[in-house]
C-alpha cells in the first residue's frame, strides 16, 4: 500500500500534494511494478527452460532503472506449457498496466473514511472538525479521504458544511490560501442522519462511504462523540453494518470510561464483543498536549535529568489542574461524575504514569504502555484520609456575584458532588518509595492552569542556609512544566544578586515556548486523530491500564458516596479549600502554585 502522509507530519511519509513527492511516489510504484514484473518473468523463464528445450521464447532479463534482481521461484510441476507461455505474454510494462483493476489503483491506493458519530454536538463542532481541518491544512491527511458527520439531527451536506465552517481557523503563522483550503476541505465533508442503534441506518452510511471510496482499499475511522450510555449501540451498528471489508476499522472512544472498576470493565467487555483491543482507541486528550508529549523527551534525552529522577533527589511531585470557571450549564453531566472521575482518575493519573515510569525498551506503543501499567500497579490504593474534597459557593467580587455550584439549574438540589479535590498518592517501588505525589484539581478557582511541579530535596549542609533564614523551602530547586496555558518549562535556581553584598535570589532558567518557537502549537486533538489514522497507539489507553487506574480510585469514590462526605465549601474564584493546605503540610509539602515567585 502506498504511503500517504506528509513529510513534515511524520518523517517516513510524503506529501501527495507536492510535485516532488508525487514524482517520488510514481517512481516508487513503478519500481515496485518492475520488481513484480521481474519476479514473474524470471520464474516463468526458469520453469520453461527446465521443462522443455523446444519452446523458444526470447527473454530480456536485464534489470532496468534500479530494479532488484529477484530470486527464482519454482513453478509447480502441474503448470502446462501453455499456461507458462500465457504468463509470459500477459505481463505488461508499468505504463501499459495503468488502469488495470487490481494492479495499481486497488493494490497501491487506499482511502480513509472518517465518520464523526455525534456530529451535531459541541465536541465535534469545537474540536474534532477544526482538528481535522488543521491536519488537512498541514497536508497530514491521506490523499484520498472523506469525512462524514452522523447524528440524529436532520441536516443536509450544505447545512453541515455551514455549521463546520464557523469553527474553522487557519494557523496564525500560515494564513496563505486559507479560504481556498477551507473550501477544498468542506467539499470532502458530508452528512448522514440516522439513529445510533439502527443497523439499517449504518448500512446506508456504509453504501455512501463505498461510493466515495471508489473501489480503493477502504480504511475507516469512527469517532464516538456521543454520551457513554449509547457507546455500545453505536459500536455494534458500526461494526456489523459499516466496517471496512478490505482495510482496517478503528473506533475512537471518548471518556468517561465508566464510573468505577465494575462499570469500566462492563464497558470494555461490551466493546470487545464487536471490536478487538487493537481497534479500540480510548482517547485522553491531555496525552496529546505538547508538553505532556515532551515529558519523556525531556527526561530520557537529557543527561542532567534522568539521574535526578528518583527518591534520592526529588522531595515531592505536584500535578495541578485548575479552571477559573464553574460548570456553566453542564452541571447535569458533571454531577454524575465529579472532579475526581472527570480530571484526576484520567488526565492527572496518566501524566503521573508517564512521569514516573521506568525507561521503556523502545518507543513502541506497547513498550511505553507496559511501563505505565507497572507504575499504576505499584501504587497504593487511595485512602479517604489522603483526600480532601470541596465545592464552590457563591461569592461577590468587584460588584459581580458569581453563582454557587448548586445554583446551576442542571445540578440537583443539595448535591454533594465535589468540584475540587486534592489527594496524596504513593508509588511503592524502588525508585519512588516514600515520595508523595500530590494531585489537585478544581473548578471556579483563581486561575486556569495545568502543570507539573517537581520539588527537589534541600541541599545537605547548605553553606548559604543563613541567607534564606528559617524558610528552607525558599532554597529548594523546582522544575515546573506548564502544560497550559502559555506553555513553558522552567527551573528555579538560587542565584547571587549582583552587588557587593551576599544577597541570594531565586531565578528561573526558562524555556518559554511562545518566545522560543514561532510555530503555533497544534491542538491535542490534531495529534491524537493523526495517531489514530496511522495506527499509533502510544498516547491511547489500553484496557489493562484502565483497569489499574480505576482500582486506585474506586474504593475511595465509593466511600465518599456511601458516607455522604460533605465537601468543604470555598468561594468562587478563590484558591480552593483550606483543607488542601493541611493535606500537603502533613507530608511536609507546600503547594508550589501558591508562591509569589515569578512563574513565567
Amino acid at each position: 500500500m502506498a504511503t500517504l502522509y506528509s513529510t513534515h507530519c511524520r518523517s517516513f511519509a510524503y506529501s501527495p500534494s507536492s510535485p516532488s513527492s508525487s514524482s517520488s511516489s510514481s517512481s516508487n510504484i513503478a519500481c515496485l511494478q518492475r520488481v513484480t514484473f521481474s519476479q514473474r518473468f524470471l520464474a516463468a523463464k526458469a520453469s520453461l527452460k527446465s521443462q522443455s528445450q523446444s519452446l523458444q521464447v526470447p527473454l530480456n532479463t536485464q534489470q532496468q532503472d534500479g530494479a532488484v534482481a529477484a530470486a527464482v521461484t519454482p513453478v509447480e510441476n502441474g503448470t502446462s506449457h501453455e499456461q507458462l507461455k500465457a504468463e509470459l505474454l500477459c505481463v505488461r510494462s508499468p505504463e501499459e498496466s495503468k488502469g488495470i483493476a487490481g494492479f495499481e489503483k486497488d493494490e497501491n491506493e487506499s482511502t480513509v473514511s472518517i465518520t464523526v458519530v455525534g456530529a451535531s454536538g459541541d465536541l465535534a463542532k469545537k474540536k474534532i472538525f477544526p482538528a481535522l481541518f488543521a491536519l488537512y491544512y498541514e497536508d497530514c491527511l491521506p490523499k484520498h479521504f472523506t469525512i462524514y458527520g452522523y447524528a440524529r439531527s436532520k441536516m443536509t451536506d450544505a447545512e453541515l458544511r455551514n455549521m463546520v465552517s464557523k469553527t474553522l481557523t487557519c494557523r496564525i503563522d500560515k494564513r496563505e490560501n486559507c479560504s481556498e483550503k477551507m473550501d477544498q476541505f468542506l467539499k470532502r465533508c458530508f452528512y448522514h442522519s440516522g439513529q445510533y442503534d439502527s443497523q439499517e441506518n449504518f448500512a446506508v452510511l456504509d453504501k455512501k462511504l463505498k461510493e466515495h471510496e471508489g473501489g480503493r482499499t477502504s480504511n475507516r475511522l469512527f469517532y464516538l462523540s456521543i454520551p457513554p450510555n449509547i457507546f455500545i449501540d453505536a459500536v455494534k451498528c458500526a461494526s456489523l453494518s459499516a466496517s471496512s471489508g478490505n482495510g482496517w476499522t478503528r473506533v475512537i472512544v471518548e471518556k468517561p470510561f465508566g464510573r468505577d472498576s465494575e462499570s469500566s470493565a462492563a464497558l470494555t467487555r461490551s466493546l470487545k464483543q464487536y471490536l478487538t483491543e487493537d481497534q479500540i482507541f480510548r482517547i485522553d486528550h491531555y496525552l496529546g498536549k505538547e508538553l505532556v508529549e515532551n515529558l519523556s523527551v525531556l527526561r530520557f534525552s537529557n543527561l542532567i535529568f534522568e539521574p535526578l529522577w528518583s527518591r534520592q533527589y526529588i522531595r515531592n511531585v505536584q500535578l495541578i489542574f485548575s479552571e477559573d470557571f464553574g460548570t456553566e450549564g453542564r452541571g447535569g453531566y458533571f454531577d454524575h461524575y465529579g472532579i475526581i472521575r472527570d480530571i484526576m482518575q484520567n488526565h492527572l493519573l496518566q501524566i503521573l504514569a508517564l512521569f514516573a515510569m521506568e525507561t521503556p525498551v523502545s518507543l513502541d506503543a506497547e513498550d511505553i504502555r507496559n511501563e505505565k501499567v507497572k507504575v499504576l500497579r505499584s501504587m497504593r490504593p487511595l485512602q479517604l484520609e489522603d483526600v480532601v474534597v470541596g465545592q464552590y459557593k457563591s461569592h461577590t467580587r468587584g460588584g459581580v456575584t458569581y453563582p454557587a455550584y448548586v445554583d446551576d439549574k442542571t445540578v440537583p438540589d443539595g448535591s454533594l458532588t465535589p468540584t475540587f479535590a486534592a489527594a496524596a498518592l504513593f508509588i511503592d517501588n524502588a525508585r519512588w518509595d516514600g515520595v508523595p505525589f500530590l494531585m489537585k484539581a478544581g473548578k471556579a478557582l483563581h486561575n486556569k492552569r495545568a502543570e507539573i511541579r517537581v520539588q527537589f530535596r534541600h541541599v545537605p549542609g547548605n553553606l548559604y542556609n543563613r541567607n534564606f533564614g528559617a524558610d528552607l523551602d525558599r532554597a529548594t530547586n523546582e522544575l515546573v512544566i506548564r502544560v497550559q496555558p502559555d506553555e513553558a518549562i522552567y527551573l528555579k535556581i538560587n542565584n547571587k544578586v549582583p552587588g557587593l553584598g551576599m544577597k541570594l535570589d531565586r531565578s528561573n532558567l526558562n524555556l518559554h515556548y511562545a518566545a522560543r518557537y514561532s510555530n503555533e502549537i497544534p491542538d491535542a486533538y490534531e495529534r491524537l486523530l493523526l495517531d489514530a489514522i496511522e495506527g499509533e497507539r502510544r498516547l491511547f489507553i489500553r484496557s489493562d491500564e484502565l483497569d489499574a487506574a480505576w482500582s486506585l480510585f474506586t474504593p475511595v469514590l465509593k466511600e465518599l458516596e456511601e458516607k455522604k462526605i460533605i465537601p468543604e465549601y470555598y468561594p468562587y474564584g478563590s484558591r480552593g479549600p483550606v483543607g488542601a493546605h493541611y493535606l500537603a503540610a502533613r507530608y511536609n509539602v507546600r503547594w508550589g502554585d501558591l508562591g509569589t515567585d515569578i512563574d513565567h
